[in-house]
C-alpha cells in the first residue's frame, strides 16, 4: 500500500464492515488495474469516515445494513437518475456534498453531483488519495461539513449535506444553506436536474 493511501485510511474512522469476502469482490475485476489498487486497499480497512464525516469511502460486502461499494453502484440505486452522465464510472467514494469520486478507465476523477460533469483528479488511486491529503478542505467539503455539524449535530452514517440554494445556480458555500438528507436521496433529487445544469 503507497503511504498515501496508509496515511488516508489511518486517520479515517474505524472501518465500516469487517474484510470482505471472496464472492463480494468480483464485480471489481471487470474495472482495470485501479479497481484492484482499490480492492487492496480495503482488504487492509473496509471503508471508512474522515475529516468529520466529509469523505466516505465505502466498503465492500453488504451488510448491517451498510452501503457497500456494489449497491452504491447498481443501476436503480441512484445512478440511473444521472442517465448516461453516470456511464463508464465506479464510484468509490463522496465528499460531504455527495459529489463522487470515481474510477473511470484506469483513471481517478470527480463527479458533481449538481451537474453530472466528470473533472479529472489523478491517474490513479494512489495519486487520488495524495490529492485528498493535500487539499483535503476543498476535496471532501471540510469546513462546511465543521461548521454545519458544529451549529447543528453530528451527521448520522449515510448522510450527506445538500445545499437549499445549488451551488450550480448561486447557492452560497454557507452552513446556513446546507441541510442533511439520505445520500441516496440526495444523488436522485440532483440527478434529475443535472443536465439542465451542466452547462453553469
Amino acid at each position: 500500500m503507497s503511504d498515501s493511501l496508509a496515511k488516508l485510511a489511518k486517520i479515517g474512522s474505524r472501518a465500516l464492515l469487517p474484510p470482505p469476502a471472496d464472492g463480494d469482490v468480483e464485480f471489481l475485476k471487470y474495472w482495470g488495474n485501479t479497481a484492484v489498487d482499490l480492492l487492496e486497499w480495503l482488504l487492509e480497512k473496509n471503508g471508512f469516515y474522515a475529516f468529520e464525516s466529509a469523505l466516505h469511502v465505502f466498503p465492500i460486502g453488504a451488510r448491517d445494513a451498510v452501503v457497500d461499494l456494489e449497491s452504491w453502484n447498481r443501476p436503480g440505486f441512484w445512478r440511473d437518475a444521472y442517465g448516461d452522465l453516470a456511464e463508464g464510472m465506479l464510484f468509490f467514494a463522496e465528499d460531504v456534498f455527495g459529489n463522487q469520486f470515481a474510477i473511470r478507465n484506469d483513471r481517478v476523477g470527480s463527479f458533481d453531483a449538481e451537474t453530472g460533469s466528470y473533472q479529472h483528479l489523478a491517474d490513479g488511486l494512489k495519486g487520488w488519495a495524495s490529492a485528498i491529503l493535500g487539499c483535503h478542505e476543498l476535496h471532501s467539503g471540510y469546513p462546511l461539513a465543521h461548521d454545519w455539524q458544529t451549529a447543528n449535530r453530528r451527521l448520522e452514517p449515510g448522510e450527506r449535506l445538500l445545499p437549499k440554494t445549488p451551488f450550480a445556480t448561486g447557492g452560497p458555500y454557507h452552513a446556513d444553506n446546507l441541510y442533511a438528507v439520505d445520500a441516496v436521496t440526495g444523488m436522485r433529487l440532483r440527478g434529475g436536474q443535472a443536465g439542465s445544469w451542466s452547462h453553469l
